[in-house]
């Protein structure tokens, strides 16, 4: 069975945006895929990176990368995304909300991840699996162009795409974003519907 993890970060439980997530959580799971979401405010996902979240020893100069690598090279903790899908569900606010970049920053570590011996890009961790970004935002589809102040939908948020999700290896598909309409519902069933089609968004 397919498996999909879909890590949603929104404040509101009856946002359109949480709206968005459900209706691809119920199409993915009618065409077999295990569904798991991680909602990280429901959650009260802790934001910051620190000792805390390490077996650390005190006194020390604490290094976030270094400690990540002893973390992944003592199996002290576990990267929760062996899906084959993963999906980011988010206000888009040019970028990721604070918790959700948190969790990147969480999950996705030096040692177990990316970093020497563990590849990058086209040798990446998670070579052959896909992601894609489900999101909503607060300017009309039409101001998302070339010659449009916020760009063009699948540059603007390049950094994400390239810098994280391709960096680990992933098969990068065109995001699905709505604007708040409520036939937007309905694109997010078809697009979900037709993942196998969907275009990448490199190459």
């Amino acid at each position: 069975m397919p498996r999909a993890l879909i890590v949603h970060a929104h404040p509101e439980a009856a946002s359109f945006c949480a709206a968005q997530m459900r209706g691809a959580a119920r199409t993915l799971e009618a065409q077999g895929h295990k569904v798991e979401i991680s909602d990280l405010y429901a959650q009260g996902w802790n934001a910051g990176l620190g000792r805390g979240n390490f077996t650390y020893a005190q006194g020390g100069h604490f290094k976030p990368q270094a400690e990540q690598v002893r973390a992944a090279q003592n199996h002290t903790f576990a990267a929760n995304v062996a899906a084959e899908l993963l999906i980011f569900s988010f206000p888009l606010w040019f970028s990721l909300p604070a918790l959700l970049k948190s969790w990147m920053n969480r999950v996705f570590v030096m040692g177990a991840v990316y970093g020497s011996g563990v590849g990058t890009y086209d040798n990446g961790k998670f070579l052959g699996r896909q992601a894609l970004l489900l999101c909503t935002m607060g300017s009309p589809e039409s101001a998302y162009s070339p010659q449009a102040n916020d760009g063009e939908l699948n540059t603007a948020p390049f950094h994400i795409h390239n810098g994280m999700l391709r960096f680990a290896g992933y098969t990068v598909l065109v995001p699905v974003v709505g604007d708040n309409e409520r036939a937007q519902l309905e694109r997010v069933r078809e697009a979900f519907t037709g993942l196998d089609d969907r275009a990448k968004v490199f190459g």
